[in-house]
C-alpha cells in the first residue's frame, strides 16, 4: 500500500514539474534562391577582382502552438566599380518544434538557435550557386548569431527581423 501511495506522489510531482525544454528540427528547405549575372559574359573578361558584400536577415513566424518557421536570408553581391559581377540571394528555411521554454525567453532563443541551424545549409547553397555561375566559390565566414540576437533584443524587442553585414571570401 505504501508503494502505491509513493507511486501516486511521484506521478503527481511529475505532472507539476515544468516541462523539459525541447527544440527539434522538423524540416529544412530552400524557400527561395536566385542568381543573377547582370553584365553577362562581360564580367569574365574583367581583370579586376570584385569586392564581395554579404548581408544576413533572420526571422521567424509561428505556425502553430509549438511550431515555427525560421528563415535565414543571405544576400551576396560581388561588384567592381559600377559593374555587378553577380548577385546571389538564398532564403534557407526550416520548420522547428519548440516547447518547454518560458514565453519571455522564447524570442531570444529562436533568434539565436534558428539561424545557427540554418547557416551551414545557406553557406553551402551560396558557394554552390557561385561556382555554377562560373565564379570561384564564395565562402561565408562564421557569424555569431548569438551576439546578433542579443543586439536585436536590446535594440528593439518587438522587431522579429534582424539584418547584419558580414565578411566572405572568394577563393
Amino acid at each position: 500500500m505504501a508503494d502505491n501511495e509513493q507511486m501516486i506522489d511521484q506521478a503527481a510531482a511529475a505532472d507539476q514539474a515544468p516541462a523539459q525544454p525541447m527544440f527539434a528540427i522538423e524540416k529544412l528547405y530552400v524557400r527561395d534562391m536566385s542568381l543573377e549575372v547582370p553584365a553577362g559574359a562581360e564580367v569574365f573578361l574583367q581583370q579586376q577582382a570584385p569586392e564581395v558584400g554579404v548581408q544576413f536577415k533572420t526571422g521567424f513566424n509561428q505556425l502553430g502552438p509549438d511550431a515555427f518557421e525560421g528563415i535565414l536570408q543571405v544576400t551576396v553581391t560581388a561588384k567592381a566599380e559600377d559593374k555587378v559581377y553577380f548577385l546571389i540571394e538564398v532564403q534557407q528555411a526550416g520548420i522547428f518544434r519548440v516547447s518547454g521554454i518560458p514565453e519571455e525567453a522564447l524570442h531570444p532563443f529562436l533568434a539565436s538557435a534558428i539561424p545557427n541551424v540554418l547557416f551551414p545549409y545557406a553557406r553551402e547553397a551560396v558557394s554552390d550557386a557561385s561556382t555554377r555561375a562560373g565564379f570561384p566559390p564564395v565562402v561565408l565566414q562564421p557569424v555569431n548569431f548569438d551576439a546578433m540576437a542579443q543586439q536585436q533584443s536590446t535594440e528593439a524587442a518587438s522587431n522579429e527581423v534582424n539584418e547584419v553585414e558580414a565578411p566572405a571570401t572568394v577563393q
